[in-house]
């Protein structure tokens, strides 16, 4: 059994208010530019309208092939959309700032817009990585950057509405009597991810190492259908035969590679351990980092890696609100899938093409022929089904 290793590092280096790395420094390193290309988003110049958006478009196409330039907001028009920001439409917040639900008149559209805090210049540098990323990748795993302001000192990013929120709301912390998510759905959920992972790491150009891979940057469709979304840590792959990208450890705690966290050495395997953490915690109903638990199960890597080591322990790992409805087959490839991402070598950690190969079948129910029709099994049917296996 391959050895896990959970990230021991201290909460507050990585903790959602710690300063934020420069995305500057991976487009320096990527294309030469100097810290100049940050500035596009001050904007301290009178470029304005039509003219703002070719700039900023022309200054993008130097580091790949723009997919999406999206569409310059006037600030007016998002204190409209969001009833001048009011509390009552705000739907998140986190260390970049907070998101509201509003609606676009102009689209006839509900849109989520995220209002960066104006902390200076590290807020420009993720306000930039976001866009940047979001206008060189698109995918159907990738959250839809609609468009931004740039007004004055006002940084806002405006996406396309999800209207299931994130997959921590529907995974932690359930109100009582709110249903689970079914074993196929988060399967499926977790596939979708991961095909947003490796479409960044294997097909976008540049490639993308994402570095803030967890629960709550997994954003769901009304189908469940799932689209990585907050881009602000986002680096630039390694370029020129390098293997890795050296900058300092930023993240979330419980969920960064045991690599990256001693040596600030960043690959797209960093990614791929993030990723086992939230297979693991899909699996498990459990928060990579959990204080409410008891002091030996508070970090979900060091309890669940004697379990992975048991094959008859295996149905501990998994989430009581499941009520024993899974397939015990799947359960297992599963686990093995979040064990083999977890391994503390990163070299031989699969890449994520790999994993979502492994994925496919888990997504999809079990089906069951019967003459002439086929239907797909329940949940039940299917872990009865594999229990007598």
């Amino acid at each position: 059994m391959m050895k896990l290793c959970p990230c021991f590092i201290n909460p507050h280096q990585l903790g959602p208010n710690s300063p934020r790395d420069s995305f500057d420094e991976g487009l320096t390193a990527y294309r030469g530019h100097s810290r100049k290309l940050f500035a596009l988003f001050t904007f301290r110049s009178h470029r304005k309208g039509s003219c703002r958006q070719k700039y900023i478009t022309e200054e993008i196409k130097k580091y790949g092939n723009v997919k999406n330039c999206g569409r310059i907001f006037k600030f007016k028009e998002l204190i409209a959309a969001t009833d001048n920001f009011s509390m009552d439409c705000m739907i998140g917040e986190g260390g970049f700032g907070r998101v509201y639900k509003g609606f676009l008149t102009s689209l006839n559209q509900v849109v989520a817009v995220k209002r960066l805090d104006r902390n200076g210049l590290q807020g420009t540098r993720e306000f930039f990585a976001e866009v940047m990323v979001l206008s060189l990748a698109q995918h159907p795993n990738l959250v839809n950057l609609i468009g931004y302001c740039v007004e004055d000192e006002q940084r806002v990013l405006v996406y396309e509405f999800m209207p299931n929120g994130s997959l921590e709301d529907h995974l932690f912390d359930l109100p009582e009597g709110s249903p689970s998510l079914d074993w196929f759905t988060r399967m499926r959920i977790v596939h979708g991810a991961a095909k947003g992972l490796e479409y960044l790491h294997d097909y976008a150009d540049p490639p993308v190492i994402y570095r803030d891979f967890k629960a709550s940057n997994i954003l769901l469709q009304s189908d469940f259908n799932s689209k990585l979304s907050d881009f602000g840590l986002a680096r630039l792959g390694p370029t020129e035969g390098k293997d890795h990208v050296s900058t300092r450890v930023m993240g979330t705690y419980g969920y960064c590679a045991p690599e990256y966290a001693m040596t600030g050495q960043l690959t797209a395997k960093s990614d791929v351990y993030s990723f086992g953490v939230v297979l693991l915690e899909i699996i498990s109903g459990r928060r990579a980092i959990d204080g409410d638990r008891p002091t030996e199960e508070q970090n979900l890597i060091s309890w669940a890696e004697p379990l992975l080591k048991d094959r008859r322990m295996f149905a501990q790992i998994v989430d009581p609100n499941l009520d024993g409805n899974y397939p015990v087959k799947g359960l297992h490839q599963a686990l093995a899938i979040a064990a083999m991402c977890l391994q503390e070598e990163a070299e031989t950690r699969p890449l994520m093409g790999d994993v979502v190969t492994a994925l496919e079948f888990l997504a999809k129910p079990i089906e069951v022929v019967d003459n002439t029709n086929t239907t797909p099994a329940s949940p039940t049917q299917t872990s009865s089904s594999d229990s007598s296996n």
